[in-house]
Protein backbone atom coordinates (compact mmCIF):
# COMPACT_ATOMS: atom_id res chain seq x y z
CA UNK A 1 0.00 0.00 0.00
CA UNK A 2 1.03 3.57 -0.67
CA UNK A 3 -0.12 6.30 1.10
CA UNK A 4 1.26 10.11 0.54
CA UNK A 5 0.89 12.97 3.13
CA UNK A 6 0.75 15.49 0.50
CA UNK A 7 1.34 18.39 3.30
CA UNK A 8 4.46 16.70 4.33
CA UNK A 9 5.52 15.45 0.79
CA UNK A 10 5.87 11.61 2.39
CA UNK A 11 5.15 8.88 0.46
CA UNK A 12 4.32 5.88 3.17
CA UNK A 13 4.66 2.50 1.43
CA UNK A 14 5.08 -1.19 2.45
CA UNK A 15 8.79 -2.08 2.78
CA UNK A 16 10.43 -5.08 1.06
CA UNK A 17 13.67 -7.13 1.88
CA UNK A 18 15.15 -4.76 -0.81
CA UNK A 19 15.11 -2.11 1.73
CA UNK A 20 16.65 -3.33 4.65
CA UNK A 21 20.04 -1.76 4.22
CA UNK A 22 18.34 1.24 4.42
CA UNK A 23 15.93 0.31 7.13
CA UNK A 24 19.35 -0.95 9.07
CA UNK A 25 21.02 2.11 8.36
CA UNK A 26 18.35 4.22 9.24
CA UNK A 27 17.97 2.56 12.52
CA UNK A 28 21.26 3.30 13.05
CA UNK A 29 21.03 7.09 12.63
CA UNK A 30 17.90 7.89 14.33
CA UNK A 31 19.18 6.45 17.38
CA UNK A 32 23.06 7.11 17.63
CA UNK A 33 22.89 10.17 19.45
CA UNK A 34 21.03 8.40 22.25
CA UNK A 35 23.99 5.16 21.97
CA UNK A 36 25.45 6.15 25.06
CA UNK A 37 22.10 5.83 26.86
CA UNK A 38 21.55 2.17 26.40
CA UNK A 39 23.36 -0.94 27.35
CA UNK A 40 25.27 -2.31 24.50
CA UNK A 41 22.50 -5.17 24.61
CA UNK A 42 19.66 -2.76 24.12
CA UNK A 43 21.56 -0.76 21.54
CA UNK A 44 22.10 -3.92 19.51
CA UNK A 45 18.40 -5.02 19.40
CA UNK A 46 17.08 -1.53 19.08
CA UNK A 47 19.58 -1.38 15.76
CA UNK A 48 19.04 -4.86 14.01
CA UNK A 49 21.18 -5.59 10.95
CA UNK A 50 19.96 -6.07 7.82
CA UNK A 51 19.54 -9.74 7.73
CA UNK A 52 17.43 -9.16 10.99
CA UNK A 53 15.15 -6.25 9.25
CA UNK A 54 14.86 -9.32 6.12
CA UNK A 55 13.93 -11.77 8.75
CA UNK A 56 11.36 -9.71 10.84
CA UNK A 57 9.61 -9.35 7.18
CA UNK A 58 8.88 -12.56 7.47
CA UNK A 59 7.23 -12.48 10.93
CA UNK A 60 4.80 -9.07 10.27
CA UNK A 61 5.18 -6.27 7.76
CA UNK A 62 6.98 -3.25 7.75
CA UNK A 63 6.85 0.52 6.19
CA UNK A 64 9.22 2.79 5.03
CA UNK A 65 8.42 6.38 4.43
CA UNK A 66 10.00 8.38 1.52
CA UNK A 67 10.78 12.10 0.63
CA UNK A 68 11.99 12.58 -2.49
CA UNK A 69 12.81 8.93 -2.96
CA UNK A 70 14.84 8.53 -0.08
CA UNK A 71 13.96 6.49 2.99
CA UNK A 72 13.25 8.97 5.50
CA UNK A 73 11.32 6.89 8.60
CA UNK A 74 10.56 3.09 9.07
CA UNK A 75 8.23 1.23 11.43
CA UNK A 76 7.18 -2.48 11.66
CA UNK A 77 4.33 -4.41 13.31
CA UNK A 78 3.54 -7.65 14.81
CA UNK A 79 0.37 -8.98 15.33
CA UNK A 80 0.05 -10.83 18.67
CA UNK A 81 -2.75 -12.33 20.54
CA UNK A 82 -3.23 -8.85 22.58
CA UNK A 83 -3.24 -6.46 19.83
CA UNK A 84 -0.50 -5.18 17.46
CA UNK A 85 2.89 -4.24 18.47
CA UNK A 86 4.60 -1.83 17.12
CA UNK A 87 8.31 -1.93 16.70
CA UNK A 88 11.38 -0.67 15.04
CA UNK A 89 10.05 3.20 14.63
CA UNK A 90 12.24 5.52 13.66
CA UNK A 91 12.65 8.85 11.62
CA UNK A 92 15.59 9.94 10.36
CA UNK A 93 16.92 13.17 12.67
CA UNK A 94 16.79 15.69 9.84
CA UNK A 95 13.70 14.95 9.26
CA UNK A 96 12.41 14.96 12.17
CA UNK A 97 8.80 16.98 13.02
CA UNK A 98 7.66 16.86 9.53
CA UNK A 99 5.12 14.63 10.10
CA UNK A 100 6.82 11.21 8.87
CA UNK A 101 6.47 9.81 12.51
CA UNK A 102 2.19 10.31 12.49
CA UNK A 103 1.93 9.03 8.88
CA UNK A 104 3.83 5.35 9.24
CA UNK A 105 1.66 5.28 13.09
CA UNK A 106 -1.48 5.85 10.87
CA UNK A 107 -0.05 3.23 8.56
CA UNK A 108 -0.14 1.25 11.56
CA UNK A 109 -3.36 1.67 12.80
CA UNK A 110 -5.13 1.42 8.91
CA UNK A 111 -3.04 -1.99 9.57
CA UNK A 112 -4.58 -2.95 12.83
CA UNK A 113 -8.08 -1.74 12.37
CA UNK A 114 -7.76 -3.77 9.41
CA UNK A 115 -7.26 -6.71 11.47
CA UNK A 116 -9.42 -6.55 13.85
CA UNK A 117 -6.80 -5.75 16.49
CA UNK A 118 -8.22 -4.55 19.83
CA UNK A 119 -5.33 -1.99 21.04
CA UNK A 120 -1.95 -0.80 19.75
CA UNK A 121 1.32 -1.25 22.13
CA UNK A 122 4.61 -0.64 21.75
CA UNK A 123 7.74 -0.55 24.00
CA UNK A 124 10.63 2.84 24.41
CA UNK A 125 12.74 4.19 26.47
CA UNK A 126 12.27 6.63 28.70
CA UNK A 127 14.85 9.14 27.67
CA UNK A 128 13.08 9.29 23.81
CA UNK A 129 10.99 12.25 24.85
CA UNK A 130 10.41 13.73 21.14
CA UNK A 131 8.85 9.84 20.29
CA UNK A 132 6.96 9.60 23.54
CA UNK A 133 5.02 13.30 23.27
CA UNK A 134 4.11 11.98 19.85
CA UNK A 135 2.99 8.70 21.12
CA UNK A 136 1.07 10.19 23.43
CA UNK A 137 -0.31 12.78 20.89
CA UNK A 138 -1.55 9.77 18.92
CA UNK A 139 -3.47 8.72 21.85
CA UNK A 140 -1.06 6.23 23.76
CA UNK A 141 -1.29 6.34 27.21
CA UNK A 142 1.97 4.44 29.32
CA UNK A 143 0.63 1.54 31.11
CA UNK A 144 2.23 -0.88 33.92
CA UNK A 145 2.77 -3.71 31.56
CA UNK A 146 6.37 -5.11 30.71
CA UNK A 147 8.44 -5.77 29.33
CA UNK A 148 10.57 -3.29 31.53
CA UNK A 149 14.00 -3.69 30.15
CA UNK A 150 15.53 -4.54 26.49
CA UNK A 151 19.10 -5.83 27.52
CA UNK A 152 19.42 -3.87 30.85
CA UNK A 153 18.15 -0.49 29.12
CA UNK A 154 14.85 0.90 30.91
CA UNK A 155 11.46 0.49 29.06
CA UNK A 156 8.63 1.15 29.40
CA UNK A 157 5.22 0.08 27.58
CA UNK A 158 2.30 2.52 25.74
CA UNK A 159 -1.28 1.49 24.57
CA UNK A 160 -3.34 2.79 22.25
CA UNK A 161 -7.02 1.33 21.92
CA UNK A 162 -8.26 0.95 18.75
CA UNK A 163 -12.58 1.65 18.37
CA UNK A 164 -14.63 1.12 21.84
CA UNK A 165 -12.12 -1.87 22.84
CA UNK A 166 -10.70 -1.46 26.55
CA UNK A 167 -7.43 -1.25 26.71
Amino acid sequence: MTDVADEHRVCVRDATAADAHAIAALLVAAFAEFEPRYTPAGYRATTPSADEIRHRLINGPAWVGERDGTIVGTVSALSTPTGVYIRSMAVDPRSRGGGIGQALLSQVERFATGLGARRLFLSTTPFLAGAIRMYDRAGFRVTAEGPHELGGTPLMTMVKPLGDAPS
